[in-house]
């Protein structure tokens, strides 16, 4: 479980490291995956499919975990039935195959009931994680940090493209969520989103990092334009990563494959080399 002391560290952890005289090795960026990415296959298939990439760290998506045909009140009443020991044996599976499992994707969202909220923390407490990261609303912040303090787990607020009221899209969201709140209100910043919104990755990581617990790696268009293969969009992802290996920070950058490929596996070890390529040179 990640206690204040521990969020201080990792905070601390992120702060730009000042007149370096060599550069940081490419091992010390924390380079993994959304299993969101494996969306197209079992939790089972997608710890294989990273063992055979040789990614060693994950951010692991709700759906993986949660039966995907349930909705509404019926997968509400599975998430507060289902005993805790199913958490426990996800964990138990990351921990045999070798993959750190850090993050866990539950988008708390105004629908949710008090009791689904706090559900939420219990599940990340079981699976051992660093920080709960959501798709949720600017509005359920407040619902959100009561539980998270309690918890002492910080929820990273995810943001997406689109600009509408009540989302995550811009700077002001994650501020107006963020403000009045605890620190373990965070950011989950997905670079690709923020680039096709037109805002700079690069600067608001450099001003805002140590109120972020994770990163989304992907390429997009600006201007809401499309996911593409990694390095034909316009989102900077070699100088985010370099941002990451030059200031030693140790906030996660999970790839989360999106755009359309033939092949999941083969589409993801693209990305990940890719990435380890930026970070070797």
């Amino acid at each position: 479980m990640l206690t204040r002391r521990n969020f201080s560290r990792l905070a601390l952890a992120a702060l730009p490291v000042a007149a370096c005289s060599t550069k940081p090795a490419a091992s010390t960026v924390r380079l993994g995956v959304q299993s969101y990415s494996f969306r197209d296959r079992s939790l089972d298939d997608a710890l294989q499919a990273m063992a055979g990439i040789g990614i060693k760290t994950c951010e692991l998506w709700s759906g993986h975990v949660e039966p995907r045909d349930l909705k509404g009140e019926d997968l509400r009443a599975w998430r507060l039935s289902t005993p805790i020991r199913h958490w426990e044996d996800v964990r138990a599976k990351f921990e045999r195959a070798g993959v750190e499992l850090h993050a866990y994707n539950y988008s708390f969202r105004e629908t949710f009931s008090d009791e689904e909220i706090a559900r939420g923390f219990e599940m990340a407490q079981a699976l051992g994680v660093e920080a709960i990261t959501a798709s949720s609303n600017v509005s359920t912040a407040k619902r959100i940090d009561p539980h998270a303090r309690n918890a002492q787990i910080p929820v990273g607020m995810h943001n997406h493209s689109r600009i509408h009221e009540n989302e995550f899209a811009t700077p002001d969201d994650f501020l107006a969520a963020m403000e009045g709140h605890s620190e373990y209100i965070a950011i989950n910043l997905d670079i690709g989103h923020f680039a096709a919104a037109n805002f700079d990755p690069v600067d608001f990581l450099a001003k805002n990092h140590q109120r972020i617990v994770t990163l989304h790696i992907k390429d997009r268009k600006r201007d809401q334009g499309a996911n593409l293969p990694f390095g034909e969009g316009d989102t900077p992802i070699r100088e985010v990563l370099l941002w990451l290996r030059d200031n030693n920070s140790r906030i996660p950058a999970n790839i989360e494959y999106e755009y359309k490929g033939e092949d999941t596996v083969a589409e993801v070890r693209r990305c990940f080399e890719y990435c380890q390529a930026i970070l070797a040179g």
